[in-house]
């Protein structure tokens, strides 16, 4: 395993992250308590959760994977060897089953108690705001939805420093965003700067090979303020292991499932570009899933790649993606099939 640091703070994490979104609905508690037992095994300390996994998120399974993650810890007193991660959920009709009115100072104290007793963990090391209380261009919107948008509630400064009292506390270590903007990173990290307040140290954005719009002004943000990407979605929900090529449904898998979660990824020019990317892969005798998770492991403004699977030949496949490394003319045949076909994921 490869290693780097949260930024700005000295705490080791694995390059490869592990995603747990699916344990407590397609995944048992066997299932995650195994998927545990083997990224650690392997050196992978470093695992990412959220409040409302697992997913398609409903009022049955609110909380289910942290409540697993929990019972995990509890058996193998492995808690002190984790770097977890988790999140508060965002607003919307789609969570209005966990609670609603955004981030404020009750719902996030609410969310973070909650959070620590699911995980029977006295704290969590890296807490993060699922997805902005405003409209922005995530979830498959590629442009910003200016007309629908709702006006962004100017509170970064009760969400930051109700986050510093959990600091304080000692329930949190670290705070990150997830599906934030350009604005909304530097809206954060100005008004830590400007009120001594936590500052973000890492923001969970999608980014795969068919939807690299974070180098779209994100990764510029990454790389000269020290705030980290944990990739998510590195493999498009599946969509970028081939296995949906030719109109295939394999059983059992997410997109076969439920198919709302890879429709973003299933437009024509994304299943082209993935057909191109396969080429390249065999061409240099890599699996598509290997070629496409080398590359963001490769990455500089990448903290750590989270990987998630829901077999474990898939999970042992994308650990091992940290042992390969891509030459120039592998790079240079990916960058062809960008040029020709760039972000057609939205």
């Amino acid at each position: 395993m490869k290693y780097t640091t949260l930024p700005n703070t000295d705490v080791k994490v694995s390059k490869i992250c592990l995603g747990t979104m699916t344990w407590g609905n397609q995944n048992t508690e066997a299932d995650g308590f195994e998927q545990m037992d083997y990224a650690l095994d392997q050196g992978v300390n470093f695992f990412d959760t959220a409040e409302l996994y697992s997913v398609p998120a409903k009022p049955e399974t609110y909380g289910a994977t942290e409540t697993i993650i929990g019972n995990w810890f509890k058996k193998t007193g492995n808690r002190d060897k984790v770097v977890l991660a988790s999140k508060i959920a965002g607003g919307g009709a789609y969570t209005a089953h966990i609670r609603t009115g955004g981030f404020n100072r009750k719902n996030i104290s609410e969310a973070i108690e909650g959070s620590l007793k699911r995980l029977q963990t006295d704290y969590i090391d890296l807490y993060q705001l699922h997805w902005p209380d405003r409209g922005v261009n995530c979830f498959g919107v590629r442009d910003y939805p200016y007309k629908t948008s709702a006006k962004e509630a100017e509170n970064h400064v009760e969400i930051l420093e109700t986050l510093q009292d959990f600091i304080k506390q000692g329930k949190i270590r670290h705070v990150g965003l997830s599906n934030e903007t350009p604005w909304g990173t530097m809206k954060y990290l100005q008004t830590s700067e400007q009120h001594n307040l936590p500052r973000m140290a890492t923001i969970q954005n999608s980014y795969s090979l068919i939807h690299r719009g974070y180098e779209i002004g994100m990764s510029e943000v990454s790389m000269r303020e020290n705030i980290g990407l944990l990739a998510y979605s590195p493999l498009a929900q599946g969509v970028l292991s081939g296995k949906y090529l030719g109109g295939k449904t394999p059983e059992g898998a997410r997109g076969t499932l439920f198919p709302r979660f890879i429709a973003r990824y299933m437009t024509e020019g994304s299943l082209k570009a993935v057909a191109e990317y396969e080429k390249v892969a065999h061409k240099h005798g890599l699996t598509l899933s290997e070629l496409s998770l080398a590359f963001i492991n490769q990455l500089p403004f990448v903290t750590s790649n989270i990987i998630g699977a829901t077999k474990m030949d898939q999970l042992k496949e994308n650990i091992n993606s940290i042992n390969i490394n891509l030459s120039e003319e592998i790079l240079a045949d990916i960058e062809a099939v960008h040029a020709a076909m760039p972000n057609p994921a939205p």
